[in-house]
């Protein structure tokens, strides 16, 4: 047996895949990024799989040789590229960046194994010696490895995508659905659901984990823009005074906590409940605000409250331009009611009427454990996900907003109807919240 000496050819694959993982480090939006990255993840861990296990030459074959060569580099590039994805995915770790270092490593490791073809044969006595030529017609024991790898890549691009059915949704999947109800043990945010499921790539701009004992100042506030000693959302005609102390960090969450409690607010009235509130918006309505967004995608894992009737807790973007006034992007919320998340898009046309899109998600008992919510704000359309799957969206380009807004989480208390007499306190909670922007 001879060993195959190394070529640039052979090494093409493995440096396709360091020339990819650099493009990624481009800024957003710049066009090789994509290019160089596809390129690797449609050819690249596939042709080197292809080069080691064949017996000779393979792309200098013609017809139908080179056909089939091609297309089992295809077949496995995109087989192991859904394979690598989904085990990063479910580890709760997938990033685009992730995927193609770890392919362009296995594109390597591929291309360095050594691979042995059959050695030449002695020549005959007292004749001339000839330079060796692998056979046109490969042997019975190349073609069962041919045939072997190309079934190995079927079955490989088989099992990725069936693996991947329950973990996303495709481009047909454009229309509303109703889930299917979980089952009372499920009280852990869904695997793997803090990645964007719309179409990327992404580079996430804000995130907070909730780690620690204390809200991080530096990302968000504890009231609307009209913060007074507090405040509340009058438009509404809530029930609640909001204030620091019933928002809490711990144990790597966010608590929102609403309770049966006389307060007087800074506008000389009192009101019966008390509760807690989050805004990436402004500190008093002269201030700066923390964070703005213009387009992105806005997801958070939410575990609402065990007590509906007269609670509405919300995870929702509000313009920072107007401060209250329309355009509102609803991710979810939940009036009245832990069985159906509300999903909602407020906005005014240019001849000043009101343009209202809602969907009803359910029903599903949200209380029993966490589910991520997230929406898709792009140029030409907004689009709702529920725990990874699409659920709702809105192309009417009069609703789409433009305008710079803030990220709020709320527990407001008495919207359309009052908690009963027994209920006197109730909480939501939220396990984290994430941004990405293109």
């Amino acid at each position: 047996m001879t060993v195959r000496p190394w070529t640039l050819p052979r090494l093409l694959p493995a440096l396709s895949g360091w020339i990819a993982l650099a493009a990624l480090l481009l800024q957003a939006g710049n066009p090789l990024r994509a290019v160089a990255a596809g390129i690797f993840l449609l050819v690249g861990p596939g042709a080197a799989a292809v080069a080691w296990a064949r017996p000779g030459p393979s792309w200098r074959e013609r017809g139908p040789g080179r056909l089939s060569a091609a297309a089992l580099t295809v077949t496995l590039s995109l087989a192991l590229t859904m394979l690598v994805a989904e085990a990063l995915f479910f580890r709760h770790s997938f990033t685009v960046g992730r995927t193609v270092l770890a392919l362009a490593l296995l594109t390597t490791l591929l291309t360095l194994l050594p691979r042995r073809l059959p050695a030449a044969p002695a020549p005959v006595s007292g004749g001339p010696v000839r330079r060796f030529r692998s056979p046109r017609r490969p042997s019975a024991r190349a073609t069962g490895r041919w045939r072997l790898l190309l079934v190995t890549g079927v079955l490989l691009l088989a099992a990725a995508c069936g693996a991947s059915n329950g973990a996303g949704v495709g481009a047909a999947e454009l229309h509303p659905q109703t889930a299917a109800p979980t089952s009372p043990t499920a009280i852990l945010p869904p695997v793997g659901a803090d990645q964007p499921p719309a179409t990327g790539p992404w580079h996430q701009v804000f995130r907070d984990d909730f780690n620690g004992t204390v809200l991080d100042g530096s990302k968000w506030t504890t009231c609307y823009d009209w913060n007074v000693r507090g405040c509340t959302n009058t438009g509404n005609h809530e029930d609640e005074w909001y204030l620091p102390g019933q928002v809490a960090v711990a144990d790597g969450a966010l608590t929102l906590t609403a309770q049966r409690q006389p307060t007087p607010g800074s506008d000389g009235k009192t009101y019966p409940w008390t509760s807690g509130m989050i805004s990436t918006g402004r500190d008093h309505w002269d201030g700066t605000p923390r964070h703005i967004f213009t387009h992105g995608y806005f997801a958070a894992a939410i575990r609402t409250t065990d007590q509906p009737v007269g609670m509405f807790p919300a995870f929702w973007l509000l313009s920072a331009n107007t401060r209250g006034g329309l355009p509102e992007l609803d991710t979810v919320e939940f009036i009245n009611s832990n069985q159906y998340a509300d999903l909602n898009l407020h906005a005014e046309a240019p001849d000043g009427t009101n343009i209202d899109a809602h969907y009803a998600h359910g029903p599903l008992d949200y209380s029993l454990g966490y589910h991520v919510f997230g929406l898709d704000w792009e140029p030409d359309a907004v689009t709702w996900y529920v725990d990874g799957v699409q659920v709702f969206q809105v192309t009417d380009p009069a609703a789409i907003p433009t305008t710079p807004m803030e990220l709020i989480l709320n527990l407001a208390v008495g919207y359309q109807q009052s908690p009963p007499p027994g209920v006197d306190k109730t909480q939501v909670q939220v396990d984290w919240v994430g941004v990405w922007q293109h």
